[in-house]
């Protein structure tokens, strides 16, 4: 009896089945490893652009902490604004009124040179290879303060010992030996030229002042430029208010103080 036919057919068709499974699984391994190669690419690549997008991100972030860092300041934009305005104020209201009081702005390379010398923690002017061409004002107090200009306001306090146009009794032997009445922080603070302003405040942990150790010192100084209190001569000129303002200021004038017609502080806060 003959085997049946279908039977043959059927192994037959079985085996090809077999062949072809075993065909169609190589072919979906080899897809599912090409998809596999194809998804690691992209994912390498993907990885390589999160990489370099996050390197970059980082780098950014790094660069701009970096900037942070160098840009870092040794004092608050809120207290430069109230160290900056209240010089202003002084400025505007000097008596007798100035003809030719420069409005002061912000400047941050002054201010630079402040952190670097209220870093040193050291109670003197300097350094001295600066102060041939900065103006110079220093304050500090232990403790705390609830205002920047606690240490300021002595500087303004001077002129109850001055007596315009020359100082009588000052003595700019300060900060080290300071036996007389004091007004050239005064004068420096009104010097009508004196246009530009930048300040550090820094807590000395021990610092000297005056032959002895203060702790937890807060330790302000200002630059100013260009260099004010010149021996023999006046802060300033006397008249009208703006009657005699430099050429460069086009005339403006605002709140008795030539005014700059084109740069404001904000020029010099944020560049």
């Amino acid at each position: 009896m003959y085997p049946p036919v279908v039977h043959k057919d059927a192994k037959r068709i079985r085996m090809v089945e077999v062949c072809f499974s075993f065909l169609l699984l190589l072919c979906i391994a080899s897809g599912a490893s090409a998809a596999a190669r194809i998804d690691k690419s992209n994912s390498s690549s993907s990885a390589s652009n999160f990489s370099d997008l996050g390197g970059n991100v980082d780098h950014r972030t790094e660069q701009a902490t970096v900037a942070k860092t160098r840009r870092r300041r040794y004092i608050s934009q809120n207290d430069m604004i109230e160290i900056l305005d209240y010089h202003n104020q002084v400025r505007a209201n000097v008596f007798p009124p100035a003809s030719n009081m420069e409005y002061m702005v912000w400047d941050e390379g002054l201010a630079q040179s402040a952190e670097a010398w209220a870093a040193t923690c050291i109670w003197d002017h300097g350094p001295q290879h600066l102060l041939r061409f900065l103006g110079q004002n220093l304050s500090v107090r232990t403790g705390r303060y609830q205002s920047i200009l606690q240490l300021v306001k002595p500087w303004y306090d001077e002129v109850r010992d001055y007596v315009f146009p020359y100082p009588r009794d000052c003595n700019p032997q300060c900060p080290l030996r300071c036996y007389g009445p004091m007004c050239t922080h005064y004068t420096q603070m009104v010097w009508a030229t004196s246009n530009r302003v930048g300040c550090a405040v820094h807590t000395c942990h021990n610092m000297y002042v005056w032959g002895a150790v203060w702790r937890r010192a807060t330790y302000l100084v200002c630059n100013y430029s260009p260099k004010g209190n010149w021996i023999g001569e006046a802060p300033y000129r006397v008249g009208v208010p703006c009657s005699e303002c430099p050429s460069s200021y086009g005339g403006s004038c605002s709140n008795n103080m030539c005014f700059p017609a084109v740069t404001s502080n904000y020029l010099y806060w944020f560049k």
